[in-house]
């Protein structure tokens, strides 16, 4: 009998506020929801897009080659993170149906275990790879005189991405349980310290406090100090006494009934991405080859369609989240029903910014280009093709937060790297290696492939979408 008090008055007890948050998520207005979750997660996809544009403004401001190898290294980055975003959205997705179902204690030894293993992983990454930087991107084919700079980048690199895995863990924790304004104002302090140390690097080169080529040292360095200023609030956050799934090494179940299934949804979304992230730096090794401004040029190309396609991922996380939570509360229909929507949402907000992206397409580019004519060249014949698909970019994000939401990260692995080795690698090698093609296209080309690729990539989730859902519903 005093067991069973005692586990009562430890159980986890939500705040009337998370109540209310829960409640809307699994039986309110779906609209409302899926706003009330997603637009603090766009504002900041969006101001992110634009901060991120300013620190390639600031890369391309120090020299052509310092945003080429920011522009590789940048992948490099990608494939590490993505051992931490499969960990987020594995865990996310347990959080979030253990959350529906109401099973608070088992919230409280997830969210801790999560944690605990995520930081285990970020450390270990940390001491094997640091190690062995230069062989691996000379591995990578990175341009010869661009690997003794990118060799020390990439160590500042990845020793930021140690607080980035804590960061990304605790917006997991809070985005599965629809708590995502926290999420914005952490993601918008770190981009305002980032770029005005940033800023500041900028002001001392032009006051010659040391070299122009030196600078690119001190972007790792804004994003390390930034993180870690994150980093700190996520831990006063996580372990606060008013947080009632605040952090517990007690909690921590790292046994096979919580390892298995977060294995099973994680290992597939880590393939992914970083598979996805490995071919797009296989990518830039071709880029490379015809010209080593021609990375960066694709580097700038994506960051100028991103203000269009990027933001969507705020509509593509609340999604994942509240079919999880639903799927959780035992109601299916309710669950598929939040994909259509996003689906609409996402399509509007891409078609806007597509219009917009058009119309002051040279001005962008040209702010980039920094009166480099050649340059602007190669962005444009790049960006020209690449912003054509952006709409169909938008049916594969819907469709990606469906398949997260409901566990299926083995179909979204298939389609993503189906995106990169089936779609975009040999038609990028058939406009390269065709003599015919190649001097028609020529660094259009890069363009015209990303182009295909996402084209096709997203009719082919829109059919997988078809597919999967006329299945559930019939089991439903």
């Amino acid at each position: 009998m005093e067991n069973t008090t005692k586990n009562i008055e430890n159980r986890p007890l939500l705040s009337e506020k998370e109540n209310l948050r829960r409640n809307l998520m699994l039986s309110g207005n779906q609209l409302k929801a899926i706003l009330t979750i997603s637009l603090p997660l766009v504002f900041y996809a969006c101001v992110g897009q634009i901060f991120q544009l300013i620190d390639t403004f600031i890369a391309s401001s120090m020299s052509a080659g310092t945003i080429s190898t920011v522009s590789f290294v940048n992948q490099l980055e990608k494939m590490i993170m993505a051992v931490s975003s499969a960990l987020s959205i594995g865990g996310g997705v347990m959080i979030a149906r253990s959350f529906g179902s109401g099973d608070m204690e088992k919230v409280k030894s997830q969210i801790s275990t999560l944690f605990f293993l995520a930081v285990f992983t970020g450390l270990a990454i940390f001491a094997i790879i640091v190690p062995l930087m230069y062989p691996l991107l000379s591995l990578l084919k990175m341009p010869e005189e661009l690997l003794a700079q990118g060799t020390i980048y990439s160590d500042l690199v990845v020793a930021g991405t140690l607080f980035q895995f804590i960061n990304i863990i605790f917006f997991a924790v809070q985005k599965s349980r629809g708590s995502t304004k926290i999420i914005m104002w952490g993601n918008l302090l770190v981009l305002f310290i980032k770029t005005s140390l940033n800023i500041t690097t900028i002001r001392l080169i032009e006051h010659g406090f040391f070299a122009r080529e030196n600078g690119i040292y001190f972007l790792p360095l804004a994003t390390i100090t930034a993180h870690f200023t994150l980093t700190v609030i996520a831990l006063i956050n996580l372990t606060s006494k008013k947080n009632p799934f605040r952090l517990s090494i007690k909690a921590c179940q790292f046994k096979k009934f919580f390892l298995a299934p977060l294995a099973n949804l994680s290992i597939p979304v880590f393939l992914e991405k970083f598979i996805f992230a490995f071919g797009k730096t296989l990518v830039n090794s071709l880029c490379a080859t015809m010209g080593t401004t021609v990375v960066g040029a694709l580097g700038v190309s994506d960051r100028i369609c991103g203000l269009a396609t990027n933001p969507i991922s705020g509509f593509q996380e609340a999604e994942s989240s509240l079919v999880s939570n639903n799927l959780g509360n035992k109601n299916v229909r309710r669950a598929i029903s939040f994909f259509y929507r996003t689906l609409i949402l996402t399509m509007s907000y891409v078609v806007i910014f597509f219009i917009l992206t058009g119309i002051f397409r040279l001005t962008i580019i040209g702010a980039f280009a920094k009166g480099n004519a050649d340059f602007a060249g190669e962005i444009d014949l790049i960006y020209k093709w690449e912003r054509l698909d952006t709409i169909l970019i938008a049916v594969n994000s819907s469709v990606m937060g469906l398949l997260y939401g409901f566990g299926k990260t083995k179909i979204s692995m298939i389609l993503n790297i189906a995106r990169l080795f089936v779609y975009r690698i040999p038609v990028l090698l058939i406009f390269m290696k065709i003599p015919s093609l190649s001097q028609t296209v020529g660094i259009s080309g890069v363009g015209m492939a990303m182009c295909i690729s996402n084209a096709l990539t997203g009719l082919t989730a829109g059919i997988v979408a078809i597919v999967f859902i006329r299945r559930e519903m019939k089991n439903f």
